[in-house]
């Protein structure tokens, strides 16, 4: 009776450990054959997430830079040439030595960046009344943030920088909520309020003196591959106040100078000079209760 136990026990027990060790193969195939899979299918051999964190700590440095008394500029210019060569590297698949050209040409173009951005940050200061000094503007509103990014990015743009640009207005878009594509075209004095959820598309053009309040959109009419080298977005001329989630939308579409549009309107065709646009929804009202 013993003897008969002990071999049921010893067979039992050898059993198990198959079982087990059949267990763990298993799974140890089943996770080789999910990581060779994950593997094939990375068919991205030069996508390098670092480039993503080093623009955004380039973008933020360049920022402070320009406009935090207590940076050192010459330092500063000195560590922000090594970070934008490391990003230029990862973003530059072909090596053509264009790195030092398009830098020194962006530095050449800081200073004239800088007063356009001290007209944006005066032009909101001048506009909005619950603004009180401009160092409240630098520090605390999200539109001027998201303009300055602008400003860096699209000039980079127009020095044929790869990828870069849009990192940065990615970057400037995940901060703040606002969406102005590198290369969209902005004049002098440019207002944004509020920021949140306003759009700016690509080949949009906007004049001076133009403010714009959150939710609006400057969009196209329709999204086609094939439309790309077309001017999709809307022209906005001088003077012209956009309020609240106003719609504009169109290639052809051009809104004239010293125009008002409305919260919520949505325009497809181009408004003339000296308008005033607004949208008349009917409200009702009536007591609650019933004397």
């Amino acid at each position: 009776m013993e003897i008969a136990l002990e071999f049921l026990f010893q067979q039992f027990t050898n059993d198990g450990n198959y079982l087990i060790n059949n267990s763990s193969n298993l799974i140890m195939t089943t996770k080789e054959n999910t990581i060779k899979k994950i593997i094939s299918n990375k068919n991205r051999p030069h996508l390098n997430f670092s480039l993503k964190h080093k623009t955004e700590k380039f973008t933020n440095n360049l920022f402070h830079t320009l406009f935090d008394a207590e940076a050192c500029v010459a330092s500063n210019i000195v560590q922000l040439e090594t970070d934008f060569k490391e990003i230029y590297r990862l973003a530059c698949l072909i090596k053509d030595g264009s790195c030092e050209t398009i830098w020194n040409s962006f530095l050449i173009k800081l200073p004239t960046i800088l007063e356009n951005l001290n007209l944006d940050a005066q032009e909101l200061v001048n506009n909005d009344p619950a603004s009180n000094t401009i160092e409240e503007v630098y520090l605390a509103y999200p539109g001027f943030y998201a303009i300055a990014i602008y400003r860096f990015s699209h000039e980079l743009l127009l020095l044929n920088t790869p990828l870069i640009p849009r990192l940065m207005s990615e970057y400037a878009h995940s901060k703040t909520g606002t969406d102005i594509h590198p290369g969209a075209t902005i004049g002098k004095s440019f207002f944004i309020d509020h920021a949140t959820g306003t759009v700016i598309g690509e080949t949009c053009i906007i004049k001076n003196h133009v403010k714009i309040y959150q939710g609006v959109t400057l969009g196209a009419l329709q999204v086609s591959k094939e439309m790309k080298n077309i001017k999709r977005h809307p022209t906005v001329e001088d003077h012209v106040t956009i309020y609240a989630n106003a719609t504009i939308l169109g290639g052809e579409t051009v809104i004239g100078e010293n125009t008002t549009i409305g919260g919520n309107v949505w325009i497809t065709e181009s408004v003339p000079k000296n308008s005033l646009v607004y949208h008349s929804p009917e409200t009702k009202l009536k007591p609650k209760f019933k004397k």
